[in-house]
Parts: C-alpha cells; sequence; structure tokens
C-alpha cells in the first residue's frame, strides 16, 4: 500500500463517527417523513393507534378489505427498484443521446414530466388492476397481509379539489424559477466578466436584503397590497388592478427576495469558466450574445439547474408569502395544508391533511431523482471558486 493511500485511510474512530451520525440523522430527518408516509395509506384508527406495530401493519385498515398481499409487495416492490434505477441511470443517458446541448434543460423537464406520468399510469392505474386480478386466483399469497388503503389521497385530490393548490403552486414557482434564472444568468454572467467593484457591493447589498426575515418584507409589501387599487387609480382610473390575491404579484415578491442569491450563485459558477472561450468564440466571429448562447450556456447547464433547483424550493416550499398575500382561491399548497391542520377537524380529516403533506414530497424526490448527476456537479463547481 502507498504512502498516499495510507495518508487517506480512514481510521476506524472516525468511520464509526461518520457512520453515527448519518444514523442520528436518519433517525431525526428521514423517520419522520418515512412515518407520516405509512400513517397516510392506514384507516384513522389504525394511523393515530399507540402500538407502532399496529401503524405500520394495519389490521383495522385490513379488516375494511385493503390491503397489500405478498403477491403486491413483491411485483409492486420489483418494479419500484426497476423504476428508481431506471430514473437514476437510463434516463439521464437517454436525455443526452437524444438532445443536443443547447436544448439539455429542455430536455430534461420533458423527460422528466414523461417519466412521472409513466410512473403515475403504472403504479396508480395499470398495476391495481393487474394485481387485482392476480390475486383472486393466488389463493393464501393473494390475501392482504398488510393493511393499506388510497382512500385518503382519493378524497384530499377529488373531493378537497387539492390539485387546484397544486396548480397554484406550480404557478407560482415555475414563475419564480423562469424570471429568476433568465436576470439570474444574464446578471451573474455580467459581473463574472466585468470585474466592477461597483457591481460587487451592490449585490452584497442585495444580499443582505435577500437575509432579512420574510416577516419583514410581508410587513412592508402587505398594506401596498391591500391598498394598491387607490394607490394606482390616479394612474389606471377606476380599472385599476388590486395587487392582493394575484399569483403575479406573488411571484414578483419572490424573485425580488429570491433574485440577489440567484446572481451571486451563478457569478460564481460563471467565474469558474475560463474567459478565453468568450474570447475564442469572438475571435471566431460571434457576437457577445451569441458566444455567451453558444459556447458558455452548454457548459453552464450543471450550474444553472443546481440554482433552478434552489429557486424552486423558494417557490414550492414558501408559506409566509404565499400565506398572508394570496386569498383563498389562489393559495398554494404548503398554506392549504397548514389550513388542514389548523381547523377543527375529524381524524379522518387529519389523515387526510398527512396525505396532502406526504403528496408535495413527491415531485421534490423526483427533481432530485432526474437532476441528480447536475446537481452534484453544479454544486461542486460552484464550491470551486467564488
Amino acid at each position: 500500500m502507498s504512502a498516499t493511500s495510507k495518508a487517506l485511510r480512514q481510521s476506524f474512530a472516525l468511520r464509526a463517527t461518520s457512520a453515527s451520525f448519518l444514523a442520528i440523522w436518519c433517525l431525526l430527518a428521514a423517520f419522520p417523513i418515512f412515518w407520516i408516509a405509512v400513517m397516510s395509506f392506514k384507516s384513522p384508527v389504525d394511523a393515530f393507534a399507540a402500538n407502532p406495530i399496529d401503524v405500520i401493519m394495519g389490521p383495522s385498515t385490513r379488516a375494511n378489505g385493503n390491503g397489500l398481499s405478498v403477491l403486491d409487495i413483491v411485483i409492486g416492490g420489483t418494479l419500484l427498484v426497476v423504476a428508481v434505477r431506471m430514473a437514476f441511470t437510463r434516463l439521464p443517458d437517454l436525455v443526452r443521446m437524444i438532445c443536443p446541448p443547447q436544448m439539455i434543460a429542455f430536455g430534461w423537464i420533458v423527460a422528466g414530466l414523461l417519466y412521472a406520468l409513466a410512473f403515475v399510469m403504472v403504479f396508480v392505474a395499470a398495476l391495481p388492476l393487474i394485481l387485482g386480478v392476480l390475486n383472486a386466483n393466488a389463493g393464501p399469497l393473494g390475501t392482504p397481509v398488510i393493511g393499506m388503503t388510497l382512500d385518503h389521497y382519493i378524497a384530499v385530490w377529488g373531493e378537497n379539489e387539492f390539485y387546484r393548490n397544486f396548480l397554484n403552486s406550480l404557478l407560482v414557482t415555475g414563475g419564480v424559477v423562469t424570471i429568476s434564472l433568465t436576470v439570474g444568468t444574464l446578471a451573474g454572467y455580467g459581473l463574472a466578466r466585468s470585474g466592477s467593484d461597483l457591481a460587487f457591493w451592490l449585490l452584497i447589498l442585495a444580499l443582505i436584503f435577500r437575509a432579512l426575515p420574510h416577516s419583514v418584507l410581508v410587513a412592508g409589501y402587505l398594506p401596498v397590497f391591500i391598498n394598491s387599487a387607490e394607490i394606482l387609480k390616479p394612474i389606471f382610473g377606476d380599472g385599476a388592478p388590486t395587487l392582493y390575491g394575484q399569483p403575479w404579484a406573488v411571484i414578483a415578491v419572490l424573485v425580488s427576495i429570491n433574485q440577489p442569491f440567484t446572481i451571486w450563485m451563478l457569478r460564481s459558477f460563471f467565474q469558474n469558466i475560463p474567459a478565453e472561450l468568450d474570447e475564442a468564440a469572438r475571435v471566431d466571429g460571434c457576437s457577445h450574445f451569441q458566444a455567451f448562447r453558444r459556447v458558455i450556456m452548454p457548459v453552464m447547464w450543471p450550474g444553472v439547474i443546481t440554482t433552478g433547483l434552489f429557486s424552486f424550493l423558494l417557490g414550492y416550499n414558501d408559506f409566509l408569502v404565499t400565506s398572508l398575500l394570496l386569498d383563498a382561491q389562489n393559495q398554494t399548497m404548503v398554506p392549504a395544508i397548514a389550513g388542514y391542520f389548523n381547523r377543527e377537524t375529524t381524524t379522518t380529516d387529519q389523515v387526510e391533511a398527512v396525505a396532502a403533506a406526504v403528496s408535495i414530497t413527491a415531485p421534490l424526490f423526483l427533481l432530485v431523482m432526474v437532476f441528480q448527476r447536475q446537481i452534484v456537479s453544479g454544486l461542486t463547481a460552484g464550491a470551486v471558486k467564488g
């Protein structure tokens, strides 16, 4: 064994400490997500049972004729493992093979949406029908052994029309990501190449604005939003619009909060791209914009995707801004779920609220699975300099 490999070899104590911290993280962070996911598929009696075994096995849910058989677990588990492996391995290679470099981001978006649609069609529509036929003829292997039901998800998305909150969240989040990345990419590129001290310190001041608590910012926006019709009346007359409750106005607020951070991240990524690439493109006859679009952007996609993910999380997970500045008709998912938990409800309503909370985690897991290579590459590149 070489001296270098011996120097890099971790001691048993360090490996044990790392494993312990990972186990503690799984217990404190991952376990609650797993537990509420289990609860969302059980009847209220099982979901709030004092015995953890009853929560997992779901005897009351199984007694109502809802559950998974051994055949369901084997076939469904195998298909789920295959689906996850394909998302991590085959899907990225397929996107890179089909899409040209300048269209790679659009290809990732389309591939992610198609993969999510196919996943839902297989596991929600086709697989239950097939397994229902197989279980009827499988004898003991087709008898439910673990209680499980989709009734709460059907109630949330159907009866409670949670899909409206989902569409509102997509509208707000899509607007925040699109505007933040468009402005941030151009501004970050300009700052990285200008070398201006004034622009740098202006960005620092903007980051201080970004660091302020959202409650401080909303306290300033809220009176303006409520009285916007009166404020704008001298300009637009009696037809002056009101900003309160309008998704596009909330998008503007979230973009103003997020934009300094987006510019800062993208500036760091652009600084890791040699300026010689710009100069070579200019020598070959490209304008500044052509050099940026044809030479710089294909190299920048990991950084753009990583920054876009952070922008997505800001808009998707926001509670304070959307709950205070949007009306009930345009409410997004996070405030809607908080409303489920805060009102006077039965245990059934509480489990439906848990099902809604579990539902909003699915797009996040999908994003990480589809873009995991770009996220790792982008975070690594952004950490090198800046």
